[in-house]
């Protein structure tokens, strides 16, 4: 891990397309402001490990499960045929 000392409004750059700026210091809190392409997801940690597990869940899912989903719904049984093309 590589650790950094910075300033308030000093920054740092990650390549060419991420920056990284100290914008305020108050108690134990840093705020950080981040400049990033908005092609890139940002998210807090705790956020990326709740998204990652729910990830993992829904990949464990039995098949079974998902198939009696709209009965446990009570929805009605749709025709799975493709929309004819013509």
């Amino acid at each position: 891990m590589l650790i950094l000392t910075r300033k308030k409004d000093e920054a740092i750059r990650l390549g060419e397309d991420i920056r990284i700026v100290l914008v305020q210091i108050k108690g134990g809190q840093v705020r950080l402001g981040i400049e990033c392409p908005s092609t890139m997801r940002v998210l807090r940690e705790e956020l990326y490990e709740a998204v990652r597990k729910e990830n993992l869940n829904a990949l464990s899912i039995d098949p079974s499960q998902i198939q009696a989903l709209p009965k446990s719904l009570k929805l009605p049984p749709k025709d799975l045929k493709p929309p004819s093309t013509s």
